[in-house]
C-alpha cells in the first residue's frame, strides 16, 4: 500500500470489501491503488478510469437513475426544508464536495460531513438550489452509482457530477454554467449579424466596432481591465466579451500572440491539441498535435480578431491603486508612449501561471564576457553554433534550450541541482490524457466540456491517488529509457509520492520535463550532464562548479523558474497588497515547494483574493479555457448587482 494515501481514504476503503467496494462504484484500479486488492489494474483500463464512458459494456442507466434519482430527491427535499443536518447526513464520512462558485461564490472543495454541514449552513438561504435531476447533456456517466447532474440556484444554472458509495454520496461536484437573464448569446440567442428593414444612419458591424473602440478607455470606461495578454488575457476576454462585461486587456508586446512569437525558435507547447482549445473555438481537425510557437501565437492574434476583443498591444501597465471609496482601480498605463489612465471595477492579472523569473545571484555574473539571460529571455541556438553554452536547470525549457541548441552545433552542457521528473510524451498522452484529451476519447463520444468536468469532479485531495498507478504505468513501460537516463548520470524522480508529473505541476509549477527528444541527447552524451552539483561561481568566461570543475563558456543561460504570481502584484501595485493576497499557485500539500497547510484549491486561482476586486488568472491552455467560465461569471455578476457572498475566502499562510 502507497504510504502517500490519505489515511482517511485508506480507512474508509478498509471498512468496505473488495467485492463490495466494486458494486458500490469503486474501480478495481482504485482499490488497487490504495492496497485493497494485489490485481493491478491494467495500463489501458486506469487510463479509461478518468472517463469510463469509454467502456465498451453498456452502462444500465436504469441502476443509475434509480441510484441517483433517489439521492437527488433526497438532497433536494432536505435542502428544500431547509434541514442540514438531514442534506449532510447523505454524504458519507470522507466525502468531497467541489464547488465552483455555484454556492460560494468561489472555488472551494469542503471535505468530511462537518465541511458539507458548515458549506451548507452559511450559503443555502442565500443559494436556493432545487430542480436537481440528472442530465444527458453530457451524456452517460460511468457506472450505476455515477451521473452527470443539472440544477438550478436563485440567480443561475448548473452542471455537476456524483458518485455515491453505499447509496451515500462520495464526491459532488458542482458547478455555476450560466446566470439567469444573462445566458450567453449563442445557438438560439445568437446576434442577427444585422438589421433588416431600412434603418435612418445605419451603422455596420464594422463601424460599431470601430466606434466602440475608440470610445472604450476614453468616453467610456471599462469594467475590467486584464492586464497581460496572453492565452490566459485571451480566453478571459473572451467569456466577458460574451457576457457582455466591457473589457480592456493590455499587454506590453506589439501584436498579440507575441508572448509565443518572441521565444525561443524550437518551442512547441507539450500538451496535445485535444487539451488546449480555447472557449468557443477549437483548433480545425488537421491542426498539429503539438503546437508550434508561431503557429499557436497567429492563432491567438486571429482569435483576438474573430472574438471581437479590446485587445490594447504595446501597451505597458504602470500601476494600479484600489480606491475603496469608489470601489475602483486607478490603473496608469503607456500607450504608444503616452501615459494614460483606466478606472475599471476589476482588475486581473493574467500574467501566467507563473511570476517574474527567478534570476540566480551567483558570485561573478558581473564580470562574465559571455552572454547570460534567463531561459524567458532566450533568442534561439543560431548564434550559437560552435560556441559553448551551460544551461543552468533541467527542466522544460531548459531541455528544450538544450536540444535547440545541440541541433544548431554548439557544444552544450547541462546543470542539474535537484532531482527532475521525466516522462515521454507518448507515454504521457496514452496512459494519462487518453482517456479524455485524444482523438480516440473523442470517437467514444467524449467532448472537450465533459472531459474538463470529469477531470474538475476528482478532488485535489485524491487526484494523487489516481495519478500514482498511471506513473507506476509509466515508469514499468519506459524502464529501459529511465536506466539509461539513471546510467548518465541524471538525477530522475517521480514526484515525492510518486504522482508524477501533473502533480508536480499543481503542487509547484516545476520540476518535470515531457520529453519529446531531448532525454535521449543526455542518456548518450551529446549533451553533456553536471548533476547533484550547484554554480560556485562565474568567471569571465567560465562556470566554476561545486564538484571543482570548471566549464568553458561563451553562453550562461539561466533556465531557473520564476517566483509566484503575487510579485507582479508587488511590482503594479504595491508590495503590502502582495503580502495581503499571499502566495498564488500550489494546493498546500507539504511537498517541496509547496508548504502546508492544507488548502483544497490552487492558491488565488479564478477566485476571490484578501484584496478586493483583484483576480489572478492562468495556468495552461486547458485551464485558461474551463477556469475562464467561472472567473468570467464571478464577474458579471458583480457587474450586474447580483450579490456574491464569498464563503471560505482563502487565509494566507506564506507570502511567496
Amino acid at each position: 500500500m502507497s504510504a502517500a494515501v490519505p489515511i482517511h481514504v485508506v480507512a474508509a476503503l478498509h471498512d468496505v470489501p473488495p467485492s463490495a467496494a466494486l458494486k458500490a462504484g469503486l474501480t478495481r484500479e482504485i482499490l488497487w491503488a490504495v492496497g485493497l486488492t494485489s490485481e493491478p489494474p491494467n495500463p489501458t483500463t486506469w487510463s479509461a478510469l478518468m472517463t469510463e464512458t469509454t467502456t465498451d459494456e453498456p452502462v444500465d442507466t436504469s441502476a443509475t437513475g434509480t441510484a441517483v434519482t433517489t439521492w437527488l430527491a433526497d438532497f433536494q427535499g432536505a435542502l428544500a426544508a431547509r434541514d442540514i443536518d438531514a442534506a449532510a447526513a447523505l454524504f458519507v464520512d470522507d466525502c468531497y464536495w467541489r464547488d465552483l462558485v455555484a454556492f460560494t461564490w468561489n472555488i472551494v472543495t469542503v471535505e468530511g460531513v462537518e465541511g458539507v454541514r458548515d458549506m451548507l449552513g452559511k450559503t443555502l438561504d442565500q443559494v436556493q438550489p432545487h430542480d436537481f435531476a440528472i442530465t444527458d447533456e453530457l451524456g452517460e456517466a460511468g457506472g450505476p452509482t455515477e451521473s452527470w447532474i443539472k440544477f438550478e440556484t436563485s440567480v443561475g444554472r448548473g452542471l455537476g457530477h456524483l458518485r455515491l458509495r453505499d447509496g451515500k454520496a462520495w464526491t459532488l461536484l458542482t458547478t455555476l454554467n450560466d446566470l439567469k437573464g444573462h445566458e450567453e448569446p449563442k445557438r438560439d440567442r445568437r446576434p442577427k449579424g444585422t438589421e433588416h428593414g431600412v434603418v435612418p444612419n445605419r451603422q455596420t458591424w464594422l463601424e460599431q466596432r470601430r466606434r466602440e473602440a475608440q470610445e472604450l478607455g476614453h468616453v467610456t470606461q471599462p469594467y475590467a481591465v486584464i492586464v497581460g495578454g496572453g492565452q490566459g488575457g485571451i480566453a478571459l476576454g473572451a467569456r466577458l466579451r460574451q457576457l457582455g462585461v466591457p473589457t480592456i486587456i493590455v499587454d506590453r508586446n506589439r501584436r498579440p500572440g507575441d508572448a509565443w512569437r518572441n521565444r525561443y525558435k524550437s518551442l512547441t507547447l507539450h500538451d496535445p491539441v485535444w487539451y488546449d482549445h480555447l472557449p468557443y473555438i477549437d483548433f480545425p481537425p488537421n491542426w498539429p498535435v503539438f503546437s508550434p510557437k508561431d503557429k499557436i501565437a497567429d492563432w491567438l492574434e486571429m482569435y483576438t480578431r474573430v472574438m471581437e476583443l479590446n485587445y490594447w498591444d504595446s501597451t505597458e501597465c504602470k500601476r494600479a491603486v484600489y480606491d475603496k471609496a469608489s470601489n475602483e482601480w486607478t490603473v496608469v498605463v503607456e500607450r504608444d508612449s503616452v501615459e494614460m489612465t483606466l478606472r475599471p471595477k476589476q482588475l486581473v492579472l493574467a500574467t501566467g501561471m507563473s511570476g517574474k523569473p527567478s534570476l540566480p545571484n551567483f558570485d561573478g555574473m558581473d564580470v562574465f564576457t559571455g552572454d547570460q539571460h534567463h531561459s524567458s529571455e532566450h533568442p534561439g541556438p543560431d548564434a550559437y553554433r560552435g560556441k559553448k553554452a551551460v544551461v543552468i536547470g533541467s527542466n522544460n525549457s531548459a531541455h528544450d534550450i538544450c536540444a535547440a541548441l545541440w541541433e544548431a552545433g554548439a557544444d552544450v552542457t547541462m546543470i542539474q541541482r535537484s532531482s527532475t521528473h521525466v516522462s515521454k510524451s507518448d507515454s504521457l498522452m496514452e496512459l494519462g490524457l487518453g482517456g479524455l484529451y485524444s482523438e480516440s476519447a473523442i470517437a467514444a463520444g467524449m467532448t472537450t466540456q465533459k472531459a474538463d468536468l470529469t477531470f474538475a469532479s476528482i478532488p485535489y485531495r485524491l487526484l494523487h491517488v489516481f495519478q500514482i498507478p498511471v506513473y507506476d504505468a509509466i515508469h514499468e513501460r519506459d524502464a529501459d529509457f529511465y536506466a539509461r537516463l539513471e546510467k548518465a548520470g541524471f538525477m530522475l524522480d517521480f514526484g515525492e509520492d510518486n504522482s508524477g508529473l501533473f502533480m508536480k505541476y499543481l503542487r509547484r509549477g516545476s520540476g518535470y520535463y515531457i520529453d519529446v527528444g531531448a532525454s535521449e541527447l543526455v542518456a548518450n552524451g551529446d549533451i553533456k550532464l553536471e548533476s547533484g552539483v550547484d554554480v560556485v561561481r562565474l568567471t569571465e568566461k567560465a562556470v566554476v562548479l561545486s564538484n571543482g570543475k570548471t566549464l568553458p563558456a561563451d553562453l550562461v543561460v539561466y533556465a531557473t523558474g520564476y517566483g509566484s504570481m503575487n510579485g507582479w502584484a508587488a511590482d503594479l501595485i504595491s508590495p503590502e497588497v502582495a503580502a495581503k493576497v499571499g502566495k498564488c499557485w500550489g494546493l498546500g500539500s507539504n511537498t517541496a515547494k509547496d508548504p502546508g497547510p492544507w488548502e483544497g484549491e490552487l492558491r488565488n486561482m479564478w477566485k476571490p483574493t484578501q484584496q478586493e476586486a483583484l483576480w489572478f488568472h492562468g495556468g495552461n491552455l486547458h485551464q485558461s479555457r474551463h477556469y475562464s467560465l467561472y472567473l468570467a461569471l464571478q464577474l458579471k455578476a458583480r457587474m450586474e448587482g447580483i450579490p456574491t457572498p464569498v464563503y471560505g475566502l482563502q487565509e494566507v499562510h506564506h507570502l511567496s
